[in-house]
């Protein structure tokens, strides 16, 4: 996809971007245990850290990733018959950071394994992007994520107003082959239903930012 036609769209999938057998390996590394669907902190791992950096110099990503930018969160996820759940229609609106910052800007604040999360400013979320590689296909069946192309341009959107841009907008669903990846906005309105097969669908979330955030702000993990 074009660098043009993903800011107006607000997302692409990328095929191709990892072998099936080397997601293979990183699934079976990453499994997030029986009691859970995913762990937040993989980019304190060094192995993590130069896949981050493979993605980012990728020929198909590097125009899709900010040229400064760094990786500064990766979240493993599993969706199947055995860790099934869903997400409703919403934005990413927090970011992990390595402290609290007294700037009254700042809201939202929480403690999630460890690490501070902040609702961080619309400006801020505009120029980030998430690069989700799927360790294994994600088919109808899988529960894809659903997207809002477009709604990112509409800046941060109150909860309840969410399910009517849905409708007026209308929503795609992300299917995608092992070793693809989905690029999106943070503020790209997106949900997913729960599994209706039998496969796993394990996904790589990674965030990446600019290097130095506004407001005070530092990242707990840059790569």
């Amino acid at each position: 996809m074009k660098p043009e036609s993903f800011d107006d769209f607000g997302y692409a999938i990328v095929p191709g971007i990892l072998p099936p057998d080397e997601c293979d390996a990183i699934a079976a590394r990453v499994d997030p245990g029986r009691e859970s669907v995913g762990s937040r902190g993989l980019l304190a791992n060094p192995w993590c850290i130069d896949l981050a950096a493979r993605l980012r110099h990728h020929p198909a990503l590097s125009t899709l990733i900010g040229a400064d930018d760094v990786a500064v969160q990766c979240t493993c996820f599993e969706k199947s018959a055995s860790r099934n759940w869903l997400v409703p229609i919403h934005q990413d609106l927090s970011i992990p950071v390595a402290a609290r910052v007294p700037d009254p800007r700042l809201a939202g604040w929480s403690l999630k394994e460890g690490t501070h999360f902040v609702q961080a400013p619309a400006e801020l979320l505009q120029r980030m992007v998430a690069v989700r590689l799927h360790l294994d296909a994600c088919t109808a069946q899988d529960g894809p994520l659903r997207v809002v192309p477009g709604s990112h341009r509409l800046g941060v959107i109150d909860a309840e107003a969410a399910p009517r841009v849905r409708r007026e907008m209308a929503e795609v669903d992300c299917v995608a082959p092992v070793g693809a990846a989905l690029v999106l906005r943070p503020l790209l309105l997106h949900a997913s239903s729960k599994a209706s097969g039998e496969s796993r669908r394990r996904v790589l979330h990674f965030l990446f930012g600019p290097a130095d955030p506004p407001n005070g702000l530092r990242w707990q993990h840059a790569a």
